[in-house]
């Protein structure tokens, strides 16, 4: 091999090792972009979105569709704990704002007086917390819930109230572990 072709091939091998950088730094930036902006994994910890979601479940949330469009009723929603900004609860969305959410001493939800058509929360309310006297949210605030009903705490509690769009991280979007169980989370409603 002459001193020129060894020349060409360290030259050769020199850009394919830049381009290779190139690659891996442009993969970081988009990937980094994407969990900083448009969805980001999580971890279920918890029961109280049961039988929807377990404990342990891995989940893409959806971080930016709510900036251009409201929060519907039924998406399930990821925001902080009220009490402590490091932790994150999961709930589902049950009262959307300007609406009066009610829970009679049966455990039905009434939405503005009419009762809630929904498949989501299967045991019947044992505490209604302060939504047993009405809550009306104001005109950006949800009232939102597990969906295991009586193991959760959520917007019938003065721990969680009512909860402001600005606080959501996002909503669920995907159920991706165990990959046995994976599947959309967006609810049927909110496809429409």
């Amino acid at each position: 091999m002459t001193f020129e072709e060894e020349f060409e091939k360290r030259d050769q091998r020199k850009k394919d090792g830049i381009e290779f950088l190139v690659y891996i730094a442009v993969l970081v930036l988009i990937s980094f972009l994407v969990v900083t902006f448009i969805g980001q994994r999580t971890v279920v910890s918890g029961a109280s979105m049961n039988n929807t979601l377990y404990d342990k479940d891995n989940l893409i949330i959806d971080k930016i569709s709510y900036k251009f469009h409201d929060p519907k009723r039924f998406d399930v929603v990821v925001f902080p704990d009220p009490a402590d900004k490091k932790t994150y609860f999961i709930k589902r969305i049950i009262g959307l704002p300007g609406e009066e959410v009610y829970i009679d001493p049966y455990g039905k939800i009434y939405i503005n007086g009419a009762l809630l058509e929904e498949n989501y929360g299967k045991d019947t309310i044992i505490d209604p917390g302060r939504a047993a006297n009405g809550v009306v949210l104001g005109k950006d605030e949800y009232f939102v819930m597990g969906d295991n009903r009586n193991n959760s705490l959520d917007s019938r509690f003065d721990e969680v109230g009512n909860i402001h769009k600005k606080d959501f991280v996002g909503r669920a979007w995907l159920k991706i572990y165990p990959f046995s169980d994976a599947k959309s989370l967006i609810p049927k409603e909110s496809k429409k």
